[in-house]
């Protein structure tokens, strides 16, 4: 079904300014829209994200309430989320270990939770929305955004430089490699690679690995009509029951109830009206 259009986004969607930043921040922006669905899934992908809602401050996932800023941790499974709160939000996604910089606690203390930057960062959490405000008041979007850059770089709690080996490591499981490869390559043990993941990725490695691995299966799904069977075998399952069992776990639906928002938007999934 088409959307109308009241529940086309606009959106804003940069890349980092600040060169220090870059190795940290895959992207970051600003949505607004209005859409006719009460409810919608959002789907792990293995990274965190900084949301900060301008409409109202709240937010909420599954039963976790904040106030209207906060970090959405690595999820492993399927959140309810309310588009209601998708009305204004500005955005930042994290590239793999690219939240940790930022926190005082191992990124796998906030997994599989909303964490709101009051309780993260104090009172700079708490003033975030009011100061994003402002910017947007007085220069639109992209002040806004250039304001929460100034706030992440003074926010840094660590050196701004991504651990080369975990982020090896994630690159290695995106790919699928096992994770014994993962380690043998690093030289580490597996206890000493599931310990830098949890730190810095959130996830243990073979946590991580599976929810990439669905990352992937989505990505090919959303290129042309499924042919579940040859998905299972070029993404990484064993065969179609797998990866059917692993659908239900990590989205909470059936590969064929899948609907997502838009081919864009493959990690949100309208549910109801």
């Amino acid at each position: 079904m088409a959307r109308t259009a009241e529940e086309i986004p606009v959106s804003l969607t940069v890349r980092p300014s600040a060169p220090a930043l870059a190795p940290l921040i895959g992207a970051l922006g600003y949505v607004e829209g209005r859409f006719a669905h009460s409810a919608e899934l959002a789907l792990p992908t293995g990274g965190a994200q900084l949301l900060v809602n301008l409409d109202g401050d709240a937010l909420s996932s599954s039963d976790r309430r904040t106030r209207g800023a906060a970090l959405q941790g690595p999820y492993t499974e399927p959140a309810v989320i309310d588009p209601a709160q998708q009305r204004a939000v500005v955005w930042v996604a994290f590239r793999p270990a690219g939240a940790y910089p930022f926190l005082t606690v191992p990124v796998g203390a906030v997994r599989d939770r909303l964490a709101g930057l009051d309780e993260l960062w104090g009172t700079d959490g708490a003033v975030l929305r009011e100061r994003l405000l402002e910017a947007m008041a007085a220069g639109g979007p992209q002040a806004c955004l250039r304001e929460l850059e100034t706030v992440l770089l003074r926010r840094a709690e660590r050196p701004l430089e991504p651990d080369p080996a975990v982020r090896l490591a994630a690159a290695l499981l995106d790919r699928g490699t096992p994770v014994g490869e993962v380690a043998d390559r690093l030289g580490w043990t597996s206890r000493r690679l599931a310990r830098r993941c949890a730190e810095q990725l959130g996830l243990p490695p073979k946590r991580y690995a599976r929810v990439r691995r669905f990352q992937r299966l989505l990505g090919r799904v959303n290129a042309g009509p499924p042919d579940w069977a040859l998905l299972a075998a070029e993404c990484g399952y064993h065969d179609q029951a797998h990866l059917i069992h692993e659908f239900r776990a990590l989205a909470g639906i059936t590969p064929t109830a899948y609907a997502p928002r838009s081919p864009r938007e493959r990690n949100h999934v309208p549910l109801g009206g």
